[in-house]
């Protein structure tokens, strides 16, 4: 029965982004040579995306993009349909299908409380910040990446040894906790203000349990040969240029390959860089010179 309401739900949700899709591209300039769809992906945890690729019938090199988290129900009811539309497209235009996947308990894709159990097993509960468990917290939203990853490849619309998966926020810490998977078709993963447990009671710069975060990272780090990219702000209030630090240096000190790079002040909150348009002349010449030497 729950998996035919979620076929249902699927479908319906379906039809609706598809059509809030197609009005939100006829108010940008039309473009001919990338093509936006909604995808609903037949995975283990059935999981509606954004997916962005160049007109064709390829095979791409694949792009996930990993969305953060929020612990308010009203803010994940209210989740933007699009959040990485103008990142997506550039990596589209560099000869990439992108797929934007929107968890379980976002926007039009959320589910009531009688789903909270399968919605926070995969993108919510970390525990206490007595007793965080950040690792599972990663783990289980990378596990839907590899699930996505592997229904790509299986229906051959992707080249199965060029992908590259990117995150923000508790998106960009499951991109760390995918590292440590060393995926073979996986060339290199791209953080953007990774972390878990930020900004706890809302207050700017009040961090749940980072000494458990930095611990994480490197545990993470100790089996990690992915190629990483880590890109921070100064003025990120969830996770600070000392913790950022600190989380790298635990995740390269095991072992982990990752490149840190901390940018100026970027707005009022540097936290959303990557979804705003104004920050693509930030993170676009580090992101494709990274992507150039990974190609």
């Amino acid at each position: 029965m729950l998996r035919y309401l979620v076929r249902v739900l699927i479908a319906s949700i379906a039809s609706v982004m598809a059509l809030a899709v197609a009005a939100f591209t006829d108010e940008r300039p039309a473009d001919q040579t990338i093509q936006e769809e909604v995808w609903a992906i037949p995975v283990t945890l059935p999981t509606i995306a954004y997916v962005v690729r160049p007109v064709g019938k390829g095979p791409f090199p694949l792009v996930v993009i990993n969305h953060g988290v929020s612990m308010n129900q009203k803010e994940r009811g209210f989740f933007p349909l699009v959040e990485f539309r103008d990142a997506a497209m550039w990596f589209a235009r560099r000869g990439y299908m992108v797929v934007a996947p929107s968890g379980t308990g976002y926007g039009a894709a959320a589910l009531d409380d009688a789903e909270r159990g399968l919605y926070s097993l995969f993108f919510s509960k970390v525990g206490s910040c007595d007793n965080p468990n950040f690792r599972d917290a990663g783990r289980a939203v990378a596990l839907i990446d590899k699930w996505i990853i592997e229904y790509m490849t299986d229906q051959k619309l992707i080249v199965p040894d060029n992908v590259i998966v990117v995150g923000q926020s508790a998106g960009g810490w499951a991109a760390i906790a995918l590292s440590s998977e060393n995926l073979p078709g996986v060339r290199a993963i791209v953080a953007f203000a990774a972390g878990r447990g930020g900004r706890v009671g809302g207050k700017p710069n009040n961090n749940c349990a980072p000494d458990r975060l930095v611990l994480a990272t490197g545990e993470f780090g100790r089996a990690a040969r992915t190629p990483m990219l880590w890109i921070y702000i100064e003025n990120d209030t969830f996770f600070g240029p000392e913790l950022s630090r600190r989380m790298h240096e635990a995740y390269t000190g095991a072992g982990g390959k990752a490149e840190y790079h901390l940018l100026p002040p970027f707005g009022n909150e540097g936290h959303f860089l990557v979804s705003s348009p104004d920050g693509l002349p930030l993170w676009t010449p580090l992101v494709g010179a990274f992507l150039d030497k990974h190609r």
